[in-house]
C-alpha cells in the first residue's frame, strides 16, 4: 500500500488507528519469522525512498511515525498532509510507506488514481456493491481488490500492472509463455 484516501468524515479517527497498527509492525531480517517489514532491495533503495521522505517532510509533509533507516532497512513510515505531486504519492515507492490523503468526492479520487502514469494495483474498502462497481469501471489500475489489499495473490490469476507498472502479467501461464519461444514448423512431402 502506497496512497491511502481515506473519506474525510473519518480521516480524523482513521489516522490514530492506522499509526497504532504500523507501529506494532516489527522491522528486521526477512527470514526471521517474527519480522513483518524486511530490508529493501539493498541500501541505495532504502536511501532513495529515505531520500523521497525528506522531500515531502521539505514540501510540508509530517511523519506519524517511522522514517528512520537503517542500513538497507527503512522503519514503516505513515505520512500526511502529502500533496499530489510528491513522489511517495506520484511515483512508486516500493518501500515501507504509506501517504494518507483524506477525500470528499470518491469519484475525484478514482479520476486521479487512473491518471497517474502508474497502475498496478488498488484495494476499496465499502460495503457498497454500487461504489465497488464505480471503482471497477473508474480506476484503472491492473487489479482492483473489494475490501483486500494489492498484497492478496493467487498463482491462477493474473497479476500486473498497466501503463508504467509493468510489461505484462505474473503466474504460471504467464511465465510460460514469457519463457517459451513459440515457433511454427511445416512439413510439405
Amino acid at each position: 500500500m502506497q496512497t491511502v484516501y481515506a473519506h474525510r468524515s473519518l480521516y480524523d479517527r482513521f489516522l490514530p488507528l492506522v499509526v497504532a497498527e504500523v507501529g506494532k509492525l516489527k522491522t528486521g531480517d526477512p527470514l526471521d519469522p517474527s519480522t513483518d517489514v524486511g530490508t529493501l532491495i539493498d541500501e541505495a533503495a532504502a536511501k532513495r525512498v529515505e531520500s523521497w521522505i525528506t522531500e515531502a517532510v521539505a514540501g510540508g509533509a509530517r511523519v506519524l511515525t517511522g522514517g528512520t533507516r537503517h542500513g538497507a532497512a527503512l522503519e514503516p513510515t505513515v505520512l500526511v498532509d502529502v500533496a499530489p505531486g510528491m513522489k511517495v504519492v506520484c511515483e512508486e515507492v516500493f518501500g515501507p510507506v504509506v501517504s494518507i490523503l483524506p477525500y470528499d468526492d470518491f469519484d475525484a479520487v478514482c479520476a486521479a488514481v487512473s491518471a497517474s502514469r502508474f497502475g498496478l494495483q488498488c484495494g476499496v474498502f465499502t460495503q457498497s456493491v454500487a461504489t465497488a462497481i464505480r471503482a471497477v469501471r473508474r480506476i484503472r489500475t491492473g487489479g482492483v481488490i473489494v475490501n483486500g489489499t494489492s498484497t492478496w495473490r493467487t498463482d491462477q490469476l493474473a497479476y500486473g500492472g498497466v501503463k508504467d507498472s509493468g510489461i505484462g502479467r505474473e503466474g504460471p501461464k504467464y511465465a510460460l509463455r514469457d519463457m517459451t519461444e513459440e515457433r511454427l514448423v511445416l512439413f510439405n512431402m
